[in-house]
């Protein structure tokens, strides 16, 4: 019992852990970050395509 009641009230490395919960957090937030901006930076990307192929005549680049 003794064993369990000086673990419970132990409070080192707690600063250990609360900073590897805000690095966690932190990875999260900016993994979601850089998918939002991936995904319209490719919205963009694609839209420039469409409107250079259209500009262009289509197709392949007007070669042949």
């Amino acid at each position: 019992m003794s064993f369990l009641q000086n673990f419970w009230l132990n409070t080192r490395g707690g600063q250990v852990v609360e900073y590897a919960l805000i690095g966690g957090l932190i990875v999260i937030l900016l993994l979601s970050a850089l998918n939002a901006i991936g995904s319209s930076t490719k919205a963009m990307y694609d839209n420039l395509d469409s409107k250079w192929d259209a500009a262009s005549g289509g197709g392949d680049g007007g070669d042949g």
